[in-house]
């Protein structure tokens, strides 16, 4: 694997990660935890390949990927938003459901093979030596995220969803006050989140490794869940760790082809390895972590209390 390559790879790994880190990024901006991340991903992730093996459409794998994130969603919001359940209890009920249900609904597909993925090629610079198998040769989702980043980024800045959507999150008394509907937003909110882990989710089986295998998402759930924080819940900095972290997945792969002595579940390891010194290095100023983080993340809000 050479340098283009190994860029190449990096997008393409690290697009998982990004879909994910966004949709949990506008949860928490809204006030919302979410610990079901790692299930939502499985169960999209099943959808997906479900959906494309039998209609043989890529498109409609990931809208029913985004599909299954969004009722996924919908049952943590309606828990958590509505009915004042805990949230951690709730998240890691959701996960664990979602890694049940996955593992019991997709036995019959474990063997099954899909058609190759959609590789977007750009007339005239798709074959520019270097920039081209680099850059300019990803799924369409790759470059659909990096817009999604840039929408974001300006949107929670300068738009009025984008205040009113913090302002939940930082205050939701005074927005209520205001007369903001904060449950509905806080329920819009976690639906945009879930559907953007559904395509993730869809992304990884169906593009980044197109097949479907019992907990395939192997804790990039997870990983997005700490992505946002390591961001300080900015959605440029969640692209940027995400490609940091999907080119340490793809190191292990450039180094075992540039004949690196190295064992191979070290190099699987490391993904992980950083995922825990990342943690660590970011557990270590409280103050920092409350001076970024949304203030009412994983409160629950009761209209007249």
């Amino acid at each position: 694997m050479d340098s283009a390559l190994l860029i190449a790879a990096t997008l393409n790994s690290g697009t998982v990660l990004a879909l994910a880190g966004l949709g949990l990024l506008i949860n928490e901006r809204a006030g919302v935890l979410n610990l079901g991340a790692e299930g939502t991903l499985l169960m999209a992730a099943l959808a997906g390949f479900v959906t494309t093996l039998h209609t043989g459409s890529t498109t409609l794998g990931l809208l029913a990927g985004a599909g299954a994130g969004v009722g996924m969603a919908l049952l943590l919001g309606v828990l958590i938003i509505y009915l004042q359940a805990n949230s951690y209890a709730t998240g890691l009920a959701l996960s664990l459901l979602g890694g049940g249900l996955s593992a019991f609904l997709g036995v019959d597909y474990v063997q099954a093979k899909l058609p190759a993925a959609t590789v977007w090629f750009w007339p005239g610079l798709s074959d520019i030596p270097w920039i081209g198998p680099a850059l300019l040769r990803q799924h369409p989702m790759v470059y659909l995220t990096m817009a999604l980043t840039a929408f974001l980024a300006y949107g929670l800045q300068r738009q009025r969803w984008g205040l009113v959507l913090r302002a939940v999150g930082e205050s939701p008394a005074s927005a209520h006050a205001l007369g903001y509907p904060v449950r509905a937003i806080r329920l819009g909110a976690t639906l945009a989140g879930g559907a953007l882990c559904g395509l993730a989710g869809a992304y990884l089986s169906l593009v980044y490794t197109p097949l479907w295998v019992e907990g395939m998402v192997a804790g990039k759930g997870w990983i997005a869940l700490a992505l946002t924080t390591f961001a300080t819940w900015r959605p440029v900095r969640v692209l940027v760790g995400a490609w940091l972290f999907g080119g340490v997945t793809m190191l292990q792969f450039y180094w075992q082809g540039q004949g690196l002595n190295l064992s191979p579940a070290l190099l699987s390891m490391l993904p992980y390895l950083v995922t825990i010194v990342v943690l660590v290095l970011i557990s270590s100023d409280a103050q920092w972590i409350r001076r970024n983080m949304p203030a009412s993340l994983g409160q629950p809000f009761r209209p007249g209390h």
